[in-house]
């Protein structure tokens, strides 16, 4: 069957791969509906991402159906659509025995350190399915992205009326602006892009925007309890710290290889709280799929673009182009 393989930095091709075998005990075998592409996808494209090997199939945001299952598994059965948890831990080392199979220290995140979705069938462990009932294909993947954002204001623990600063409107700080809403918390959203704020403000429903420059960074000083930074950019999280407010908390879900810094009496003086965030947990994955059955997760405004399995190659240069203004490229795969 074809995959698509990123081979190295900046070079996707279209490949044959063998069919998956049968599923063992545990295992699942799955059709592949829909993948999402994001900020990852488009790091490990650039050589920018630590934690991506070559080559690799990518495409960790997966929306799939189950085709077989193998023995032993009893919490899906085939023709069900689900969401993928893409994290595949090793359940015995210390953060896995803690309940923290996130921080696992053997992780290897599906498309990423092994290969992923960009292809139309393969096995994984059924573990990692999350059974979405009636949600639509195109919705399953974004549970992935969604998650990404719950875990990090789960980290960040903003209660009702409390002021939370987001840093960063692309997609993942768009996911965590949707669960600091549900939280009933005070949002404002700060970005460089004033496109992206304006996307934030009439979609997200956030209660202010700010464009990054010095006098209105001054503004912000100290005065926020919680500061989630979503970008990923070592000057943008060394400067979030002056954002937080005395006791406040800051969380870092963006990820970047180079040295963070920031002043230590600053730190100490406010004796502040900082949280690294890092992927998410089996229990966000099905709180995230029931609000949004629930409908208390707004989804619509997150595609905003789409193609196909043998146009992607061709497309991802210019969907992935700033002035293009993707959100998120979902990626419809044939049977």
């Amino acid at each position: 069957m074809k995959a698509i393989r990123l081979e190295k930095p900046g070079h996707y091709a279209q490949v044959q791969i063998d069919e998956p075998p049968k599923p063992v005990a545990g295992e699942a075998l799955v059709r592949v509906l829909r993948v999402g592409i994001c900020g990852t996808d488009v790091s490990g494209f650039l050589g920018k991402m630590p934690f991506y090997t070559y080559p690799r199939i990518p495409g960790h945001e997966l929306g799939v159906e189950v085709l077989e299952t193998g023995p032993g598994v009893t919490h899906v059965q085939p023709g069900q659509r689900c969401a993928v948890e893409p994290y595949l831990n090793c359940e015995t080392c210390r953060a896995c025995r803690a309940g923290r199979g996130n921080c696992c220290e053997h992780l290897k995140v599906l498309g990423v350190m092994t290969d992923g979705g960009l292809r139309p069938r393969f096995v994984l462990p059924a573990r990692k399915l999350h059974p979405s009932g009636d949600l639509p294909p195109e919705a399953l993947p974004l549970v992935e992205t969604l998650g990404i954002g719950y875990h990090a204001v789960e980290r960040g623990a903003p209660r009702k009326g409390e002021d939370v600063l987001v840093v960063g409107a692309g997609p993942i700080g768009l996911a965590a602006m949707q669960f600091a809403k549900v939280r009933g918390a005070r949002l404002t959203v700060l970005d460089v892009n004033p496109r992206r704020l304006e996307f934030a403000k009439q979609e997200m429903a956030v209660d202010a925007t700010v464009v990054v420059d010095g006098q209105e960074k001054e503004k912000l000083d100290g005065a926020f309890p919680v500061v989630i930074d979503a970008t990923g950019h070592a000057g943008s999280m060394s400067q979030a710290v002056h954002f937080v407010a005395p006791t406040g908390r800051l969380v870092f879900v963006g990820i970047t290889p180079d040295n963070v810094s920031f002043p230590d009496p600053l730190f100490h003086r406010r004796e502040m709280t900082i949280y690294a965030s890092r992927n998410s947990l089996p229990p966000d994955f099905d709180a995230i799929v029931k609000l949004m059955q629930e409908g208390k997760i707004n989804t619509k405004p997150w595609v905003t673009h789409r193609t196909t399995f043998d146009q992607y190659i061709s497309y991802f240069p210019e969907a992935t182009k700033p002035e293009a203004g993707m959100i998120k490229l979902m990626v419809e795969i044939p049977e």
